[in-house]
């Protein structure tokens, strides 16, 4: 009898600080316990108002603040260099968001190329070296460093129709199972909300990897 697939539900948005700073711990965990990430990129200026939320942005003054020094806080104690203040904080996710959906559809379609990496590539390029994620060149750059061969036709799917119908998906989807905020882990239906949850993330992969090694054993 054929296993199936453990897998993680990874909503965030490319432009979420938290996320970056979760992103490297997910893979590296994801690889421990051999799960497979299912990349589901989102807007959050969709997925919060309808649950009561608020984007970032029009959050109040002092919130805001607060997750200034938070991220730094953070960023000191896990020894990652992070952007305080990134110029380019605030632009399109069509191209950035599009893109990790088009690497997600090219792995599973066997083709060269690190989805994975390339997410990671994306959440560092702005908030570790603060480079405009929305700018094709940049993106290119990215994509070829994840090792994907023809960066210029994964661009022009990330910005196809498909691709930005299936980010708009990614975002219903993220209402109604309950996503509160980026990034959002789901394991075996279980949410754990924040890059400050991966240990609990990986007590959890830890369960669902014994709970698979028995079913099949059982099989």
């Amino acid at each position: 009898m054929t296993q199936a697939p453990r897998t993680v539900d990874y909503y965030y948005s490319t432009r979420s600080s938290f996320t970056y700073l979760g992103a490297a711990r997910l893979n590296a965990l994801a690889a421990e316990h051999g799960f497979t990430l299912n990349h589901r990129p989102i807007i959050l200026s969709i997925t919060m108002p309808p649950i009561g939320g608020r984007p970032f942005g029009e959050r109040p003054p002092m919130l805001q603040n607060y997750a200034t020094l938070d991220l730094m806080r953070w960023a000191d104690h896990l020894g990652i260099p992070v952007q305080r203040e990134p110029v380019f904080h605030d632009g399109p996710v069509e191209l950035p968001s599009g893109i990790v959906i088009a690497g997600q559809r090219a792995a599973r379609r066997g083709e060269e190329g690190d989805v994975d990496r390339l997410s990671l590539l994306v959440l560092k390029a702005l908030w570790g070296d603060d480079r405009d994620i929305a700018d094709p060149t940049v993106i290119s750059a990215l994509c070829t460093e994840a090792g994907y061969g023809d960066p210029d036709a994964l661009i022009s799917e990330a910005l196809s129709d498909g691709v930005q119908a299936e980010l708009a998906r990614n975002c219903r989807e993220a209402v109604i199972r309950g996503v509160i905020g980026a990034p959002t882990y789901f394991i075996a239906n279980e949410p754990f909300y924040g890059q400050d949850r991966l240990d609990f993330v990986a007590r959890a992969m830890a369960r669902e990897t014994q709970r698979t090694a028995g079913s099949a054993g059982n099989a």
